[in-house]
């Protein structure tokens, strides 16, 4: 018997975000709103997801905060 299954993270873009100042580049950018959570797939098929959040992404370096 052959069973595929898959165990990781995926992000997926919900949209822009706010333009707000960079705690590491210190470049004030519009930041990119991601979604972000941890799956389980079996043959390629997502069966599970959990630890749901949502993410704001700066734009040049890559930073992401909580929002």
């Amino acid at each position: 018997m052959f069973l595929l299954f898959g165990f990781g993270t995926k992000q997926r873009h919900v949209g822009p975000g706010d333009s707000r100042t960079c705690p590491r580049c210190h470049n004030t950018t519009r930041w990119a709103r991601m979604r972000q959570y941890r799956q389980f797939t079996l043959f390629f098929v997502p069966v599970a997801r959990w630890k749901r959040q949502e993410l704001e992404v700066c734009g040049i370096c890559g930073t992401s905060a909580v929002v």
